[in-house]
């Protein structure tokens, strides 16, 4: 998830005030952990001139209004998507994969092949590339995976690309994204990720700070460009609560750009470029 760009002139006839661009601002760190900088003001400005124009809304203050409003859940998700970007692709940062392959994976693998209980988590998963992506590696390690206790899940705060994540349609340039050694994930239709691929992925819609509502713990989870967008304190929280919900062991990958601080920092041991291994007890 990265925060959206502007899209030129668009919307110009509305005019967004200070005061509503600090409302808007505290809604969206409020519900979304979005931290919004006031250099974001010309981008907020231009994506919702163009939301009020398609509602004929004729004023910021009359729609953040209707936002707090217990029947403004709909248009919350609205807002979200007006405020983000989902830039994503099969295989992206492919060191991670590696890393995944190579070291977290076998481990896990015998685990599950004994009986043992196996969990992943793609927190932030956008269109369902990230997700796929890690259940092509599972399933090239481990053919069976589909009759063992191994689940993927994938998350995001937007349920407009955990739709489009579920469906598992994709377009032939994104698809060709995907290493060769990997291309059996797609499916006989070119246009789909394969049942057997697909059938380890379940997904769900969920808002990284606030706490966390299913049980048990992973074994890993990949959270990559979206703590970039919340300020230090919410980076922080949710460090610290993907910590507690790893399992001794486990992985934690981020992103590129993204830095661990904070309590989870004394818990969590650098493995590589922006990957970490929970060194806690439980």
């Amino acid at each position: 998830m990265t925060l959206a760009q502007p899209i030129g002139s668009q919307g110009s006839d509305f005019t967004l005030s200070d005061k509503d661009f600090d409302a808007v601002s505290r809604f969206a760190h409020k519900h979304f952990g979005l931290a919004l900088s006031s250099n974001k003001k010309p981008l907020v400005s231009s994506r919702l001139a163009r939301r009020l124009r398609k509602l004929n809304v004729t004023d910021f203050g009359a729609y953040l209004k209707g936002l707090e409003d217990k029947t403004g859940e709909s248009e919350r998700s609205e807002l979200l998507s007006l405020l983000t970007t989902n830039v994503t692709q099969f295989f992206r940062e492919p060191h991670h994969f590696e890393t995944l392959r190579e070291e977290t994976l076998p481990p896990l693998i015998e685990k599950a092949r004994k009986g043992g209980r196996v969990r992943l988590w793609s927190a932030g998963c956008s269109n369902g590339q990230e997700p796929y992506t890690i259940a092509s590696v599972v399933h090239s390690l481990c053919p069976e995976a589909n009759r063992l206790n191994i689940k993927i899940l994938g998350t995001d705060i937007d349920p407009v690309v955990v739709r489009t994540a579920k469906a598992a349609q994709y377009a032939p340039d994104e698809l060709s994204q995907i290493p060769s050694q990997y291309k059996k994930m797609v499916g006989k239709d070119g246009a789909s990720i394969a049942s057997e691929v697909r059938s380890l992925v379940s997904f769900g819609v969920l808002n990284l700070i606030e706490p966390f509502p299913f049980p048990g713990k992973m074994d890993a989870i990949f959270c990559r460009n979206v703590a970039i967008y919340f300020d230090t304190p919410t980076q922080q929280k949710v460090w610290s609560a993907f910590q507690q919900k790893l399992n001794p062991g486990g992985y934690l990958f981020i992103g590129h750009s993204e830095r661990m601080s904070g309590p989870a920092a004394q818990k969590l041991k650098s493995a590589g470029i922006t990957t970490y291994i929970n060194q806690s007890a439980g």
